[in-house]
């Protein structure tokens, strides 16, 4: 039951929200969705073949999210179980409206806005997921594997923009958002075949090449033209 009413037995788990920019209104993360091997340059740094098919879809957790704003100075620990931590800098769709089996056509009537996502990988433990044929959660799950900017509302669907991630002001990735195998809209209007989407979901869309192994204290700045930007450190 989710009713307010209900005398809860544990203490209730916080709300994940994330700031919107331009406003004092918070966005309420329901789930969050990822899309791998997103751009054929990236696939192929991967050793994946690049062709297009239908798009790999996973799931983080939605407390994985940790708004991690530009100039906030948000510090994320370098997770356990993990000697190979990487940086995968992202655009995020953020979802206002739901609905299923959502066709291209009808996608801006869905779109709450985007931001820009780093989804953080445990690569050695996803290496070995592969061979073994396992699911990849352990790689991709873990607390705070998604820090984020805040959010752009805009409700198009964009095309284009550059795309860009740093190290310690050193720029390590660098594309831009037209270079997606699958776009926006048929990133949303393929998962709302398989899931009925709603307000509150998140869907992080893929990276660009380029990326690699990030270690303590080091600060790690990404963004994506016209929407937004994020900064953090990773500690120990």
């Amino acid at each position: 039951m989710t009713s307010d009413n209900v005398t809860l037995a544990i203490e209730k788990p916080p709300a994940v929200l994330l700031p919107v920019l331009g406003s004092d209104a918070s966005f309420p993360v329901r789930r969050v969705y990822c899309v791998g091997r997103n751009y054929a340059e990236h696939a192929k740094e991967m050793g994946q073949d690049p062709t297009k098919s239908k798009p790999i879809f996973f799931m983080k957790p939605t407390d994985s999210v940790v708004a991690a704003v530009e100039g906030n100075g948000c510090e994320i620990a370098y997770p356990p179980q993990t000697t190979n931590l990487h940086h995968e800098i992202e655009l995020v769709i953020a979802i206002g409206k739901g609905g299923e089996n959502i066709t291209i056509a009808d996608v801006d009537k869905h779109i709450f806005g985007y931001g820009v996502g780093v989804d953080l990988t445990r690569r050695d433990l996803q290496a070995e997921a592969k061979k073994k044929g396992q699911p990849w959660e352990l790689a991709k799950g873990f607390d705070n594997s998604a820090p984020m900017s805040a959010l752009c509302e805009k409700h198009e669907a964009i095309s284009d923009g550059r795309i860009w991630l740093s190290v310690d002001g050193v720029v390590r990735q660098e594309g831009d958002i037209k270079d997606m195998i699958w776009g926006v809209g048929e990133v949303v209007s393929i998962l709302s075949s398989y899931y009925h989407l709603m307000p509150g979901d998140i869907i992080f869309t893929g990276t660009p090449e380029g990326v690699g192994a990030i270690n303590a204290g080091q600060v790690v700045s990404g963004g994506v033209d016209g929407i937004g930007e994020l900064s953090f450190t990773i500690t120990n």
